[in-house]
């Protein structure tokens, strides 16, 4: 009788909180939360179940009551007979948009007509908020599948399709978004959601300037200078504090010349939302220091290569991780442009003393780069471990970058293309890394990003025919891809053509934004290769 009138309370309490969802839920719906820190114990169980096979799912769930009130309902409810935790969980939280992973189109219709009606499909608008979405004054474009929000550096990539498709206002509205972001957060975050705010991603901000102005002249660099300077004091902060005795502060580095250069990092030692059991896992397997292992997973987001053997101690195993520990190679590359760039909006200004003191920046961050990641035996950009003092010898695309800003003297680009040729071309296009391991980001796959990063870093020092031969194999790929399943996806097996790409911690996704811009961009710096893509090529007999 007890047992009886105990579930028949538990089921009136339900019923009552449900029917108060339904009352409150706009409310609610718009009211800006971090699920990990609100919710307590709550997302902790709900993630270590877990009760969504993608931990994602629950980080972007919008609450339809305070977070107080379902903690509270949670704590009283959770010890009664036949409480359920996945049923509580979706009585008192609105589960996430499905993703727009399943659009394809008619494989007999191009793949550049398939571009054309994505940019739609992958467009969110200012309105569409709520949970950990931070909310933005824009229109803006998503990558697709699971990553329903704005990321920082895959949206340049974008941008170079929307360019290409003559959609400025909506790199407009992106720019204007992200600036958004620094003057509200004073950075730009991973990604629009409350739980990425404790790090970045590459800095490709200025980059983006450089795009629009393209399209609306240098007064953009006026327009956008001040949110410029607030990106890189976020980059620099505690550069004037650091010392011999304590060289390392946030993302800065002091170098034994004197010198400073960046790394990644994230301000929180605990494990990701949006990847909580997985990080768990890593931690505990690892025997290490939960919290040291967490930072140097959480740097490693923030670089977009998440995962990837150059952030491994042993380049193999993601338990070995140590991202705090490296200054890397791309990062670098992208803060001295960053100077550049600030050195040029002071010049607009009329401040040369300003514009003087940017370009004696980039000149120390070119020469420092140099000095730190050449390895003249290997003939190749390494990263480098500034704990250890030596280059980390993990062979990376990110070697490209000091190429793709004109930094690297012309026989270390020859150096450097030789090894593109020889080691990292494979049938389908660049190799991520030389290493195969379990992570997305190493070989065999190869991502949209690096083939543009790496091409045009070619074109940079005259090495035309490779980087036409890199293209053609990468939108040949792109098209027979499309042909055999209608989409367009995150990254590609460029190894085993016969195969997809795999690794990481979740399937690989389809949309897909910076796949969707590479391939429209490249098609329009080289015109020769679109009936490759209008048409069906033969893949595997092509050669």
């Amino acid at each position: 009788m007890k047992h009886g009138k105990s579930k028949k309370l538990y089921f009136l309490l339900n019923l009552s909180l449900l029917l108060l969802s339904y009352i409150f839920a706009p409310f609610y719906a718009q009211a800006q939360y971090r699920p990990e820190t609100d919710l307590e114990e709550l997302f902790s169980d709900v993630q270590l179940l877990p009760v969504f096979p993608d931990s994602k799912t629950f980080a972007d769930c919008v609450p339809l009551q305070s977070p107080e009130f379902i903690l509270q309902a949670y704590r009283e409810q959770r010890q009664q007979p036949g409480f359920d935790l996945k049923d509580f969980v979706l009585q008192h939280f609105m589960l996430p948009t499905q993703p727009s992973s399943d659009f394809t189109t008619d494989t007999s219709l191009s793949v550049t007509a398939h571009i054309q009606q994505l940019w739609p499909v992958l467009t969110r608008r200012p309105d569409e908020s709520g949970g950990s979405l931070l909310p933005l004054p824009r229109a803006y474009v998503v990558p697709g599948g699971r990553f329903q929000e704005i990321y920082y550096w895959d949206s340049f990539f974008t941008m170079l399709g929307l360019q290409v498709s003559g959609e400025i206002g909506l790199i407009q509205n992106m720019v204007d978004n992200f600036t958004h972001l620094i003057n509200t957060t004073g950075h730009i975050p991973n990604g629009n959601r409350s739980y990425y705010l404790s790090r970045s991603q590459p800095p490709f901000y200025a980059l983006m300037l450089h795009l629009l102005t393209q399209v609306k002249g240098r007064e953009v660099l006026l327009k956008y200078g001040t949110a410029l300077r607030k990106e890189y004091a976020f980059w620099m902060d505690g550069a004037e504090s650091l010392t011999v005795a304590n060289p390392a502060y946030r993302r800065v580095v002091l170098l034994p010349d004197g010198n400073i250069l960046n790394r990644y990092w994230d301000d929180q030692p605990a494990p990701r939302p949006e990847a909580f059991k997985e990080d768990v896992h890593i931690a505990q397997q690892s025997g290490r220091n939960p919290e040291e292992v967490y930072r140097h997973i959480r740097a490693a987001a923030e670089s977009g290569w998440d995962f990837s053997s150059r952030w491994f101690a042993d380049a193999q195993n993601l338990s070995t991780i140590h991202t705090t520990d490296i200054i890397p190679v791309d990062l670098n590359s992208l803060l001295f442009h960053m100077e550049l760039t600030l050195a040029e909006v002071a010049e607009l200004e009329g401040n040369n003393s300003e514009a003087r003191l940017y370009r004696q920046k980039a000149k120390a961050r070119r020469k420092a780069l140099l000095r730190y990641t050449w390895h003249e035996s290997e003939g190749f950009f390494f990263d480098y471990d500034f704990v250890k003092g030596s280059t980390t010898n993990v062979p990376t695309l990110a070697a490209v970058f000091p190429l793709y800003f004109c930094m690297a003297k012309r026989p270390q680009a020859a150096a450097v293309a030789e090894r593109l040729q020889n080691d990292f071309l494979k049938p389908g296009g660049l190799a991520t890394t030389l290493v195969h391991t379990d992570q997305q980001w190493d070989k065999p796959n190869g991502w949209a990003p690096l083939q543009w990063m790496s091409i045009q870093a070619l074109r940079n020092y005259n090495h035309q025919d490779l980087a036409r031969d890199i293209a053609t194999r990468w939108i040949t790929l792109g098209t027979e891809v499309h042909e055999n399943t209608g989409k367009m996806v995150e990254k590609y097996n460029v190894e085993d053509l016969d195969l997809e790409a795999g690794g990481g911690e979740y399937p690989n996704q389809d949309g897909f934004g910076w796949t969707n811009g590479v391939f429209l961009k490249l098609l329009s710096l080289y015109p020769e290769l679109r009936p490759i893509a209008e048409q069906k090529p033969d893949l595997l007999n092509r050669r």
